[in-house]
């Protein structure tokens, strides 16, 4: 279901999207960040992880796949699946404990979605003409409350 969609109009409104967003997550959380190479993506990651874990540095997972990052009560999964040969590669990465107890945001998740949990928040950006991005977020109905308390719904 879509829940809402946004404009961000440079870098720096994607990363504090993302940086609202980190406000509201909890153990158990997937999202899914999909669009285009340089849409945003890891700049709306690295917003969350910025807050999350108050990691300055967040280097892109895309030759790693996966980077972790401790948080208070929970570690924050950042999978790069961009490079990812077959689905079934995830699991070598970590995904099953990272579904267990763990906040996933997945870049490129359209590589493994028979995978995901039906809970999972999805997050598509688009480049616009003019250089901005839109960001459509879709998922289950209970994420529109937490979006809403972050301030970006």
């Amino acid at each position: 279901m879509m829940l809402f969609s946004q404009r961000l109009e440079n870098e720096q409104a994607t990363s504090g999207f993302g940086a609202a967003l980190a406000s509201v997550l909890r153990s158990g959380d997937v999202i899914g960040l999909v669009g285009a190479l340089g849409a945003g993506k890891t700049t709306l990651a690295r917003g969350v992880i910025d807050v999350f874990a108050g990691a300055e540095e967040v280097p892109s997972p895309t030759y790693m796949l996966v980077e972790t990052y401790e948080g208070e009560g929970a570690t924050l999964w950042h999978f790069d699946l961009y490079r990812l040969e077959k689905p079934a590669d995830v699991w070598e990465l970590g995904l099953e404990e990272a579904l267990e107890d763990g906040i996933c945001l997945i870049e490129w998740p359209e590589r493994i979605a028979g995978l995901l949990p039906g809970d999972a928040l999805q997050l598509d950006l688009a480049i616009l003409d003019d250089g901005a991005r839109l960001v459509t977020a879709s998922g289950p109905e209970n994420w529109r409350e937490r979006l809403r308390a972050a301030g970006i719904a």
